[in-house]
């Protein structure tokens, strides 16, 4: 399979995931197009994911706007020729969608919308472009002991977050039939890595740990998870983008199971040896919390179509991707800082405030 990738559309590429998948086709997948990064630079976009990543050669510009903004989104895709939209901006975390579950369906559902209604007016002035939709394991629901999530497995989504990406993978589907939209698909476990957010589990447990906080854990912490490094994902994308047949969809997953209170007893090892700290004193920090509503017990993702179709593999187990991982939070405390204080909208406020 073969389509034109010179000019890419990331949206939400200041974030964690799309910031990767931006690394990498610059610094590690040979790309030598263009991309536009359209982000709204909502509490976890950082533009400092991408300092010194991306070429000053004009093949990367940034653009401060909403997904949600169709007329933007049609200029961008007209102003830059755009032949490929790679889509991960979304709302992804589960305890605020609990919480506040309207900017979930405003972004993950109305923006998905408005970027397919952007696309199908490219398609149908005889531009067409393709489509790739970035979605989660958690659209499947919540698994037993045993068995694995695949590409077949019906759809059972269980928090605000979830029944919202589910909703978007529907309408990617749906505009591809109905529309003849080129799309690709793909649903991945648990990503980890640098550049996390601190409010999800791995990067939340390395600074408590670090700082000496509780390490809250939900319930009997026997929720387990599959594990995916960020890096290793991003070059899934890009297989897909590149190899996969159209109106297709992939499941991305690390092979690397874990119960959440067994996770964080391997962290807070790998955070003594990296940091020099007391393995003893850390685990005292491990404090058991109320578990949050409808939390699903396990999820697990059959990665074995994207590895036997495609040829991905995972290039980190969990032991090499947490060590990496630690390492890189140990070695980039301004980034902690100001993603802490909210320092890097000043960023923001100097470069685009007139935008």
């Amino acid at each position: 399979m073969t389509r034109p990738l010179d000019h890419l559309l990331v949206t939400g590429g200041a974030g964690f995931i799309g910031s990767a998948f931006i690394r990498a086709v610059f610094r590690r997948l040979g790309f030598a197009g263009r991309v536009v990064n359209l982000d709204k630079l909502t509490y976890a976009g950082n533009p400092a994911n991408l300092i010194g990543h991306v070429p000053d050669d004009g093949r990367y510009t940034f653009v401060h706007g909403d997904i949600g903004d169709q007329a933007l989104v049609e200029r961008l895709l007209a102003e830059h020729d755009i032949q490929c939209v790679v889509h991960f901006a979304a709302e992804s975390h589960v305890d605020r969608s609990i919480y506040g579950p309207k900017e979930f369906l405003q972004t993950n559902v109305m923006g998905t919308f408005s970027l397919l209604e952007a696309c199908r007016a490219r398609h149908a002035a005889g531009k067409p472009i393709h489509l790739h939709h970035v979605s989660t394991d958690e659209v499947f629901g919540s698994l037993g002991d045993d068995g694995f999530f695949d590409e077949e497995t019906r759809y059972d989504p269980r928090s605000p977050y979830s029944a919202s990406k589910a909703a978007s993978d529907h309408l990617v589907r749906a505009y591809a039939h109905t529309y003849h939209l080129s799309t690709t698909l793909s649903n991945c476990s648990n990503n980890y890595g640098p550049y996390h957010f601190p409010e999800k589990l791995i990067p939340l447990m390395i600074l408590n740990c670090l700082d000496g906080k509780p390490l809250p854990v939900y319930g009997d912490g026997q929720n387990i998870r599959d594990w995916l490094y960020v890096d290793d994902h991003a070059e899934a994308i890009w297989l897909i983008l590149n190899k996969a047949a159209s109106d297709t969809s992939w499941n991305v997953g690390g092979r690397n199971e874990w119960k959440n209170l067994d996770l964080l007893h391997k962290l807070i090892e790998v955070v003594a040896v990296e940091a020099g700290r007391d393995v003893r004193e850390l685990r005292k920090l491990i404090t058991f919390v109320k578990d949050r509503p409808g939390h699903d017990r396990r999820y697990a993702i059959d990665a074995s179509r994207i590895e036997r179709e495609l040829g991905w593999r995972a290039r980190h187990d969990f032991g090499s991707g947490i060590v990496e991982t630690v390492r890189w939070y140990l070695q980039n405390p301004r980034w902690v800082q100001d993603m802490k204080s909210g320092a890097y909208k000043s960023w923001l406020d100097t470069n685009y405030a007139a935008r």
